[in-house]
C-alpha cells in the first residue's frame, strides 16, 4: 500500500462493530471509498480471538444481530463458531472483505485542519504505514487484545498444573478427566463451567470472590421459530427482535426502580433451578442491586444443571495461595486441580491503543466529553463505537453507522469538510459510564467524560437512542460544520 493512498473513510477494527460500519457505508453510501484496517490476521474480532471451550454470545442473537442483516434461526445465545460464521458472511455479501488490511496496528492518527484529513499510522510486519483520510471511525471495541486482566496470585509460581486465561486459551490443553479450577464469576467463567464439565472435566470448581447475578434463558426462542413458520424469516426478525429489545429495557428498568423486587425474582428462579438445600444466598446473592453489574444469561440453565449433578460446583471464598497442587483458600480448604483458569476479566483500551492528535495537540480522551457517546470534543471527523453495557452491543453498533452516514451525506451534499462537537464549559462532567464491574472501574478515570444533559449524556437505552439518535438535527447547536 502506498503511504499517498487516501480514502474517505479509514475504519479501525474488522470486528462486529466494524464490519457493520463498512456494510453501512457500502450499502447507504457505494460512492465513497474506504479501508478497514485490522491489527490481527483475521476478520471477526472478538468472535475469532476468544477460542475457549463454549464460547457463546451473551446477548440473545435477535439483538446481537445486525438491523439490515437476520439472523437466521431460532437460537437465542450462539456459539462463537456460529457468530464468526455470520460476521464474515455478512463482511462478503458486502464487499467489506476485499476492503480489510490485515496485520495493521494502528498507533497513532492526526488530524490536520488546513486540508481537513487525518493522517493515520499502523505498524505492519515492523514497518510503519500511512494512509490519509477524511473521516476516521474507531471500530475497535474497548478493551486490550494483546491481553486479559490477569492479577497475580500469591504462589502461582509453584503450581504444578497448567494456568490459563480465557483470552488465550491454548490449542494444546486437553481438559478431559482433569480437575479444573475457574476463578470468576462473570459471563465468561458461567459459559466455561458447564462446557469443561460436558466435554470431559473429571470436576468444575468455579471459584469467585462474591457472587453475580445469573438467570436462565431458553436456548432457542420459540416465538421466533412459530413466527418465522407463519410470516417468514425476515419479518419474524423484525418482530423479533422488538419482543427482545422491549424484554430487555423492561428487566433493567426494573432493576434500577424495584431492585429488590427483581433480586427476589432472581433467587427464586436460582432456588427452582438448584437443588433442594443448596446455599444459594451463600453463591448466588450478589452485595449489589440488580444490573449495577451486567447480568449473566445461562441458556437453558446449563449451568444449574451441572451444579445439580454433581459434574460442577460453586465455591465463594478467597485466595490464600497456590499451592504444588492446587488453591489454598482464606478458609484454610484446599482445592485440587490440574488446570486452573483465570477468568478475571478483560483490561480495556481506548481505540484500539492508537494515540489521536489534533493539529499536531495530543488528545487525552480523559480530556474530552463524549458527544451521544460517539463522538469526541474537539476532535473533527472521528467517531468511535461503543455498545451497551445492559445490552446488545450491535443495537448501538447500528445507531451509530446510521449517524455517521448521517454526517457523511450532509458533508457529501453540502461540500463541508469538517464536523466536530463543540464542548459547553457550562456543562457538568461525570464519568462515562457509571456501571461497578472491575473492568471498568479500574480505567474509567482514562476514558472521555460524558456531560449531565442531552447531547453528551450516555443513557444506556436503545429505546430513547432509537428515536434521539435517529431524529436529532444535524444543526443541533453542538455541532460545528466548517
Amino acid at each position: 500500500m502506498s503511504s499517498r493512498e487516501h480514502v474517505d473513510v479509514l475504519i479501525i477494527g474488522a470486528g462486529l462493530s466494524g464490519i457493520g460500519a463498512a456494510a453501512h457505508l457500502a450499502t447507504d453510501l457505494p460512492q465513497t471509498t474506504y479501508a478497514v484496517w485490522e491489527r490481527r490476521d483475521a476478520s471477526g474480532g472478538t468472535w475469532d480471538l476468544f477460542r475457549y471451550p463454549g464460547v457463546r454470545s451473551d446477548s440473545d442473537m435477535h439483538t446481537l444481530g445486525y438491523r439490515f442483516r437476520p439472523w437466521r434461526g431460532d437460537t437465542a445465545l450462539a456459539d462463537g463458531a456460529s457468530i464468526l460464521a455470520y460476521l464474515r458472511d455478512t463482511a462478503r455479501e458486502h464487499g467489506v472483505d476485499r476492503h480489510i488490511r490485515y496485520g495493521h496496528r494502528v498507533v497513532a492518527a492526526d488530524w490536520d485542519s488546513s486540508a481537513a484529513r487525518w493522517t493515520v499510522t499502523a505498524e505492519v510486519d515492523g514497518e510503519r504505514r500511512t494512509i490519509t483520510a477524511g473521516f476516521l471511525w474507531a471500530c475497535s471495541g474497548y478493551y486490550d487484545y494483546d491481553a486479559g486482566h490477569a492479577p497475580h496470585f500469591e504462589g502461582q509460581e509453584r503450581f504444578g498444573g497448567r494456568l490459563v486465561h480465557p483470552q488465550r486459551w491454548p490449542d494444546d490443553l486437553d481438559h478431559t478427566g482433569k480437575r479444573v479450577v475457574v476463578i470468576g464469576s462473570g459471563a465468561t467463567a458461567v459459559t466455561l463451567v458447564p462446557a469443561l464439565a460436558d466435554t470431559g472435566a473429571a470436576h468444575v470448581t468455579m471459584l469467585q470472590r462474591s457472587p453475580t447475578y445469573v438467570l436462565p434463558v431458553p436456548a432457542t426462542d420459540g416465538v421466533k421459530g412459530r413466527l418465522t413458520r407463519l410470516v417468514g424469516e425476515d419479518r419474524s426478525y423484525v418482530v423479533t427482535r422488538w419482543k427482545n429489545i422491549a424484554l430487555q429495557a423492561a428487566l433493567y428498568r426494573a432493576s434500577r426502580r424495584r431492585p429488590d423486587l427483581v433480586r427476589r425474582f432472581v433467587r427464586r428462579v436460582n432456588v427452582a433451578q438448584l437443588p433442594a438445600g443448596y446455599a444459594v444466598d451463600t453463591h448466588f446473592n450478589p452485595a449489589y442491586d440488580p444490573w449495577d453489574q451486567r447480568m449473566c444469561l445461562v441458556p437453558d440453565g446449563d449451568l444449574f444443571r451441572a451444579i445439580g449433578d454433581g459434574r460442577a460446583e460453586v465455591v465463594t471464598d478467597r485466595i490464600a495461595t497456590f499451592t504444588e497442587t492446587g488453591v489454598e483458600l482464606e478458609s484454610g480448604r484446599r482445592l485440587e486441580a490440574d488446570v486452573v483458569v483465570t477468568a478475571t476479566g478483560l483490561s480495556l483500551q481506548v481505540f484500539g491503543g492508537a494515540e489521536l492528535s489534533v493539529d499536531g495537540e495530543t488528545v487525552e480522551p480523559r480530556d474530552t466529553m463524549a458527544y451521544r457517546a460517539m463522538m469526541l470534543s474537539g476532535v473533527p471527523n472521528f467517531a468511535f463505537t461503543i455498545g451497551y453495557t445492559n445490552a446488545s452491543w450491535t443495537l448501538k453498533a447500528d445507531l451509530v453507522s446510521e449517524y455517521v452516514v448521517r454526517l457523511l451525506t450532509r458533508m457529501r451534499a453540502t461540500g463541508e469538510r469538517s464536523v466536530v462537537p463543540v464542548r459547553d464549559p457550562s456543562v457538568e462532567e461525570v464519568p462515562l459510564m457509571d456501571f461497578d464491574a472491575g473492568y471498568i472501574q479500574r480505567v474509567v478515570h482514562t476514558l472521555p467524560r460524558q456531560g449531565t444533559v442531552a447531547p453528551w449524556t450516555l443513557r444506556q437505552s436503545y429505546l430513547h437512542d432509537a428515536r434521539t439518535i435517529r431524529r436529532a438535527p444535524l444543526d443541533d447547536g453542538v455541532l460545528d460544520w466548517s
